[in-house]
């Protein structure tokens, strides 16, 4: 269980804080559109306040555990940076991004939500079958 206990720990907070941004401020906790309010001037306040909470959150868990988190990327940078930009132009083009529509759109049993995370998981494994090819 202990194996675990951290990816449900951090879930549980994920969910915690999207129930406290929609009762708080009405709005959806999906980090693209926070984001992108936040470079275009709109609700800076909410929007500095939850990126500063995402950068942080390495920082507490080394002052809590005495250690950074462990990331592993197994991948070249170009690929990283490539992947990260399309990650981005699909959440604006899809109207929201993984955390918006899997953790409140699911939740809240929305249709395009459904549809949206059907259609990133059917991508994640398409990819990842596809580059068991190349490696």
């Amino acid at each position: 269980m202990a194996t675990y206990a951290s990816g449900l720990l951090g879930g549980m907070l994920i969910g915690l804080s999207a129930v406290i941004l929609v009762v708080s401020n009405g709005r959806v906790a999906g980090v693209s559109g926070i984001a992108g309010r936040l470079l275009q001037g709109v609700q800076t306040a909410t929007g500095t306040a939850f990126v500063l909470g995402l950068i942080l959150g390495p920082v507490l868990y080394r002052l809590v555990l005495g250690e950074w988190p462990a990331v592993v990327l197994a991948a070249s940078w170009p690929i990283v940076v490539a992947g990260g930009l399309l990650v981005g132009y699909g959440s604006r083009m899809g109207s929201g991004c993984t955390s918006g529509h899997g953790v409140v759109g699911l939740a809240r049993l929305s249709r395009r939500s459904m549809a949206a995370v059907g259609t990133f998981m059917a991508t994640a494994i398409a990819t990842v079958y596809l580059m068991g090819f190349f490696q």
